[in-house]
């Protein structure tokens, strides 16, 4: 703990959590403790800590708000850098939104909904911050991020603070440059919206909450969509399909609500996500001949072993 405890020197304490339960950080409620938390406030606690981290040969890991996220059962011995609350500022000119990596999605588009700017309802019910959005290219209702961001602030591996646009960010379905150049840190990211009518944005953010709640089992643990979408399927229809709707394996449980997702009915692990994943991948391939691939990402384990 010594090593971790020299970060003070740098960072203030208040930022700082020690052996932190990552079941508190990702909305699945799955993941062993994490030797050291940092929660910046302003970009040179990220660089500080990233730079600490690589003097000392710690492994350091980036997460938000944990939405698409399971770490391993085993306690990790790293930091996890989590840019969410703190690091949150959310600013409008005219029709374009700033947003620092940390602000929540459903809270940019709500701020969007109150300035008349139209383009970011989709966004409203995504349990994600604008980092985690940015990377994956989130998406939902037939839009994505990519639709609606015109640039792109963030760290690269030398800790120099980068500016790309929109086109150099090579956003396709659930991907972008940064899940290809993972030492890179999303810090803020412009959107350009369109002016629009409010009781209209909001009528459609009513519709896409309902259709939320209807659809997609909110009320357990889970870590959103599974799987990325296979092109000419429907995941659910698949998993489905494969007679999979209410498969257990221990305390997961594939959705009877939707059965695109997998849900923690209490005290899972993530040797039960992967074994889950692992059974539902195999029953769809046998019986269609198509492979998932998961959306879903892991921290620590063999699964993952690359800082992230």
């Amino acid at each position: 703990m010594d090593k971790y405890k020299n970060l003070e020197n740098i960072i203030d304490k208040n930022k700082i959590r020690y052996n932190e339960s990552m079941k508190k950080h990702t909305t699945i409620r799955i993941g062993g403790n994490v030797k050291c938390m940092v929660l910046p406030t302003k970009i040179s606690d990220i660089i500080d800590t990233i730079k600490f981290a690589k003097e000392n040969n710690i492994k350091y890991y980036i997460i938000g708000n944990g939405s698409d996220l399971v770490v391993c059962d085993e306690d990790l011995d790293a930091i996890i850098i989590k840019i969410a609350n703190g690091y949150d500022k959310i600013e409008v000119k005219s029709n374009v939104i700033e947003a620092y990596a940390g602000a929540m999605m459903p809270k940019v588009s709500q701020i969007a909904k109150k300035n008349n700017l139209e383009g970011f309802e989709f966004a409203c019910g995504i349990p994600g911050t604008i980092g985690g959005g940015i990377r994956m290219n989130a998406g939902a209702y037939g839009s994505e991020i990519s639709n609606i961001v015109s640039e792109i602030t963030y760290l690269d591996k030398n800790c120099n603070i980068c500016t790309i646009s929109k086109d150099d960010a090579k956003f396709s379905y659930r991907h972008s440059i940064f899940m290809e150049q993972k030492d890179n840190v999303v810090l803020s990211a412009k959107f350009v919206l369109k002016e629009g009518n409010i009781a209209e944005i909001e009528a459609r953010m009513n519709e896409y909450t309902e259709a939320r709640k209807k659809k997609q089992p909110i009320e357990y643990p889970n870590a959103g969509s599974t799987f990325k979408r296979p092109t000419g399927y429907f995941v659910g229809k698949l998993v489905q399909d494969a007679g999979l709707r209410g498969y257990t394996v221990g305390n997961m449980q594939v959705s009877e609500k939707h059965t695109g997702f997998i849900i923690n009915k209490g005290n899972a692990t993530c040797k039960e996500v992967k074994q889950i994943i692992k059974d539902i991948q195999e029953r769809v391939y046998e019986k269609f001949g198509v492979l998932l691939e998961t959306e879903i990402e892991f921290i620590g384990g063999e699964k993952n072993e690359d800082n992230s």
